[in-house]
């Protein structure tokens, strides 16, 4: 499946960004992209899209990123609404499930959003885990030594 996305480009803490029409399962670091379709430089505030061939891939059925969905929405090149970027951490979503179980109410996990703003699936709700038990484990560890000698 292709998509229009990100590649990184530029030296460190110096991104710049090519947009690229790209096979899905290729590297973002490293595939061989399809077409370079513009570039953004986050530093100096600039952005350049080629609009026509932006059209035409989405047309042939890529899919753009959400970032790559909302920069064109700001640049007016597809009629949409933005979306709301939200990505929650395996931590994070923890630390939900943790603050619940302490309450005893039931965990709700926000959905992914979809490129339209719509949820993919409903929000997971689970009932709050019981409490984990430690298991003895045997000898205890070393704190702060790799590989103690005996």
């Amino acid at each position: 499946m292709l998509t229009i996305r990100l590649t990184r480009k530029g030296k460190k803490n110096q991104p710049f960004f090519r947009v690229v029409v790209i096979d899905k399962r290729r590297s973002s670091k490293g595939g061989r992209a399809v077409e370079d379709l513009g570039y953004v430089d986050p530093l100096g505030k600039r952005k350049n899209f080629k609009k026509d061939r932006i059209l035409y891939w989405i047309s042939k059925g890529a899919k753009p990123t959400p970032t790559i969905h909302n920069y064109l929405v700001s640049e007016k090149i597809i009629e949409a609404k933005k979306t709301k970027i939200t990505n929650i951490s395996k931590k994070k979503s923890a630390e939900i499930a943790a603050a619940a179980a302490k309450s005893g109410g039931p965990v709700t996990i926000p959905p992914k959003v979809d490129l339209v703003g719509q949820p993919q699936s409903a929000p997971v709700v689970t009932e709050a885990p019981a409490p984990a038990v430690a298991a003895p484990q045997g000898e205890p560890r070393l704190e702060g030594r790799e590989n103690p000698k005996a």
